[in-house]
């Protein structure tokens, strides 16, 4: 029987490529950032794959439109700190910052933007951990995950 490998927790699938400039990430002293994925130029241009996976807005909220395109980038960031691509101590806050920028560009009212910035400021240190990898999983029940 053929065992399949997997990973849970996702709710998205980007259809086509994303591309975005982040000027808060350029640096020209780091090299460009390229996963199977993500790619992160070092003048700060974000490019997010066709079949990207991610899990939107994280805690007890409601996904609308206005949160998609940040969580997005969010979520692709804090994976290429999981994987020490990016130094979490340096950029998890700016990370942070271009979600709460990108939440009051496409709408978000300034109130319930703060209060997601807050939030994220003060609970999603662990989702940027590498510790914190989704792990494998497999199908069926009994097929090993090593």
């Amino acid at each position: 029987m053929a065992n399949i490998r997997y990973a849970d927790g996702y709710k998205y699938q980007l259809r086509a490529a994303y591309a975005v400039a982040l000027p808060e990430l350029a640096d020209p002293a780091r090299a460009a950032i390229a996963t199977d994925w993500i790619e992160l130029d070092a003048d700060g241009s974000l490019r997010i794959r066709p079949g990207y996976a991610w899990d939107g807005a994280s805690g007890p909220t409601l996904d609308t439109r206005d949160t998609m395109r940040a969580s997005l980038v969010h979520d692709a960031l804090y994976q290429l700190m999981r994987m020490q691509r990016l130094d979490r101590k340096v950029h998890r806050a700016i990370a942070d910052r271009i979600f709460h920028r990108i939440c009051l560009e496409d709408g978000m009212g300034s109130p319930r933007a703060w209060a997601w910035y807050h939030m994220v400021r003060i609970f999603a240190d662990p989702a940027a951990d590498p510790a914190k990898a989704s792990p494998d999983k497999c199908a069926p029940a009994d097929c090993a995950t090593t």
